[in-house]
């Protein structure tokens, strides 16, 4: 059965006594695999899934091509982000002191489920294990910097927040993703307006590189991607899938005053602030 295909099903896993325990959802409460249950509002999450890598789509939204005033894009490019910028449900956001573009860019995380080397797009589907509403968190200050890998951009600790937990048995194509700033939306774009679907990207990526269970892959952003604000609560929503929410925390800025020191230029404001940039 493709993971697009029905009943919709989710499991979810959580920091309980210690030990990483998978939960299924029961109203209020998540019911452990011995039948035991927790309230759902004092669960401590974890991502659900151990990726070997985090692989990430550039631009693949009309919306934001229009947005930025891109030229029509024949194939897309890829950037990848350090296991280490996992975050969970809940999460904190840590914005560095005395930084100020810390955008959110709500998108769908796609999480493989089964080993897959040249794919062909007609399979994509069968090598995915569900979905998860994702966060492809970033620090514009420093995107002057690292030659489009994005390397501190978007790499940095706890920059891809996931979950709550993952989904299979939801047409994903026919989905909407939303993100909210303190309940409100600032995001919006129909899975539809991808420029390049999610079988396409599976397809391309396994050309050349092996995708493992539990690897994620991030599909893209919908216009307006703005900074947020240390005390924001910022979530992502996509239908039918589920609900991220996250708070931004200030974290204390680098101990060391060396390599590429944040910037607030031109470049960083217009890729920071979208449509919204005016020159300085």
């Amino acid at each position: 059965m493709s993971v697009l295909d029905g009943p919709r099903f989710e499991q979810r896993r959580i920091l309980h006594e210690g030990q990483p325990k998978w939960v299924q959802i029961d109203g209020a409460a998540l019911v452990l695999p011995d039948g035991r249950r927790v309230a759902e509002a004092e669960a401590t999450y974890l991502p659900p899934c151990d990726p070997t890598k985090i692989l990430c789509i550039h631009l693949n939204y009309e919306s934001r091509r229009v947005e930025f005033k891109a030229p029509p894009i024949p194939t897309p490019t890829y950037f990848q982000k350090p296991t280490t910028a996992l975050n969970s449900h809940r999460g904190s956001l840590c914005r560095p002191a005395g930084h100020k573009y810390l955008n959110y860019e709500g998108e769908v995380g796609v999480i493989i489920g089964r080993p897959g080397r040249n794919v062909g797009r007609a399979e994509a589907w069968d090598y995915i294990a569900g979905f998860a509403p994702a966060n492809d968190v970033g620090c514009q200050d420093y995107r002057d910097t690292d030659a489009g890998s994005m390397l501190r951009v978007k790499g940095m600790d706890g920059f891809c927040p996931i979950g709550p937990g993952i989904v299979s048995g939801v047409d994903i194509r026919k989905s909407t993703i939303r993100t909210y700033i303190n309940g409100r939306v600032v995001q919006e774009g129909a899975i539809a307006e991808m420029l390049f679907p999610i079988d396409y990207i599976i397809a391309d990526l396994s050309r050349f590189i092996t995708l493992l269970p539990g690897d994620i892959i991030l599909s893209g952003t919908p216009k307006n991607s703005r900074p947020m604000n240390v005390g924001d609560q910022v979530e992502v929503e996509v239908s039918g899938v589920g609900r991220l929410s996250n708070k931004v925390v200030e974290a204390p800025a680098p101990a060391h005053e060396v390599g590429h020191q944040r910037t607030d230029t031109d470049s960083v404001r217009r890729v920071a602030l979208g449509s919204d940039f005016v020159k300085a």
